[in-house]
């Protein structure tokens, strides 16, 4: 797309040469941005249109004064004015310095330096959009924002009060999306018990997040200490410690140090709001402790744990997964005709050579042993109907009308529920409708079926089974 821009004396100009460019060029339908009348929230100010060149390109013109333009280039830093003995203090000084503020809260309310920065570029390289309060003033949010998202950008008062909102006049759900041109009224109530944690889930700027984190850490403290020790003294009995090593004062005051907690409930409370995870406390906790140790108890501490790996790997599962009544040490092996996973009837064939062959009962290859009565089938089991370590390839057989971005649907759905796809064969027959063959890597029966009914619900998809 090719550009121009025009650099005018007065906002008058602006709107006058935007006028003469559509006179000149026809405007592109929904590709225009005032962005004077609304600036965005790090103060960029502008005119952006796009319109139909002399030959048919298309190409964009942003229209903007001198000053805007400084802002544009420069950035906040533009608007920083310094002298010796004077401060400015005048409103529209204050208003350039409002979105530094901001910023400079996320930063003191953001226990994780990554935290920090994720909620900066969410808020800094997203789409924007422009929304009314009933008395006219604008409001500009993220694209996909919701009235909780506008509530908080009016007021924290009015979002922890907030319990319900009319758009355009209706009611709507807390979750609807605010659209371009909405006219949002925030419900409230002297009596609401204050936001509700799924809000975290669903609000879509670091603001409202930020604010309703602020309410917790503030009213529900008590809380958020017990919640967090308890997530946290799971977390230290999976690591091997126990609570008297974890939480001693050498290993403690570094964390709190070096993320700002005054004290260990400060921490707990951090972990109950998301803040910092237990796993990453945990890990350096243990760390700690194991720079500790003298020399010797570092060996006795390996030595253990070597022992305990052995003792479990000796408890463990057959590989396969599967145990052949009555027969210790068998070969066994998952037949590929059928592919039985865990949850599914399964049968043994005894084979020449080769061990113990599971099939699903309903296997074609053995149905008719099965009705014959054959000698060499035996009877297996799943190991405790429970393999969670182990994975199992399972095929299966979709059929859709073919259109453009099937394919991608369909391996974002996989990928979705974070299952392996191993192979995939996909063809187009004469009728318009595509067959694909996919090996995914599960571990058992449930899961299998889960992702069959998540694929079933694709647009365009009519039939979908696993393979026998």
């Amino acid at each position: 797309l090719f550009a121009i821009r025009l650099i005018v004396d007065s906002v008058k100009d602006c709107y006058s040469v935007l006028g003469l460019m559509h006179e000149l060029f026809k405007p592109m339908p929904g590709r225009f941005k005032d962005y004077i009348s609304m600036p965005k929230p790090n103060m960029y100010q502008s005119l952006h249109s796009t319109v139909i060149g002399p030959e048919g390109i298309p190409f964009e013109v942003q229209i903007r004064t001198q000053e805007m333009h400084r802002v544009a280039e420069v950035g906040i830093a533009a608007h920083w004015q310094y002298k010796e003995g004077a401060r400015y203090q005048d409103k529209s000084y204050v208003e350039k310095l409002s979105w530094l503020r901001q910023i400079l809260e996320w930063q003191k309310d953001a226990r994780d330096p990554d935290e920090f920065m994720e909620n900066l570029k969410i808020d800094l390289f997203t789409d924007e959009v422009f929304v009314f309060t009933p008395k006219g003033d604008v409001k500009s949010l993220r694209a996909g924002s919701n009235p909780i998202d506008f509530a908080y950008s009016i007021h924290s008062a009015i979002g922890n009060r907030m319990i319900g909102a009319k758009v355009n006049g209706r009611i709507v759900n807390l979750d609807y999306e605010l659209k371009n041109g909405d006219i949002v009224e925030i419900i409230t109530s002297s009596a609401s018990n204050g936001p509700s944690r799924d809000w975290l889930k669903i609000v879509k700027t670091s603001q409202a997040r930020n604010k309703i984190n602020q309410w917790f850490k503030k009213e529900k403290r008590e809380e958020n200490v017990e919640q967090g020790k308890e997530i946290f003294e799971k977390e230290v009995k999976k690591s091997g410690l126990t609570m008297s090593q974890a939480v001693k004062a050498d290993y403690v005051d570094p964390i709190l140090k070096r993320y700002g907690f005054n004290n260990i409930e400060d921490l707990y409370a951090a972990i109950a709001l998301g803040a910092i995870t237990a796993t990453k406390v945990v890990s350096k906790l243990r760390e700690s402790y194991r720079q500790s140790l003298p020399p010797e108890e570092q060996t006795e501490l390996l030595l253990k744990q070597i022992e305990k790996e052995n003792k479990k790997k000796a408890k463990s599962m057959p590989e396969s997964g599967v145990v052949v009544k009555g027969i210790d040490n068998c070969l066994v092996r998952l037949s590929r005709c059928c592919n039985p996973v865990p949850g599914d009837d399964i049968i043994g064939y005894i084979t020449r050579g080769r061990g113990v062959s599971v099939h699903r009962k309903d296997c074609p290859n053995v149905r008719k042993n099965l009705i014959d009565g054959d000698a060499r089938l035996i009877d297996v089991y799943w190991y405790k109907s429970a393999t969670p370590n182990v994975s199992y390839l399972a095929e299966i057989t979709l059929k859709a009308h073919d259109r453009p971005g099937l394919l991608v649907d369909i391996t974002n759905g996989i990928g979705e529920s974070r299952i392996p796809l191993r192979a995939l064969n996909a063809r187009t027959n004469k009728d318009f409708y595509v067959v694909m063959h996919m090996t995914l890597e599960i571990n058992n029966a449930e899961q299998l079926d889960r992702i069959i009914a998540k694929i079933s619900k694709i647009k365009d998809v009519f039939e979908i089974s696993r393979n026998k």
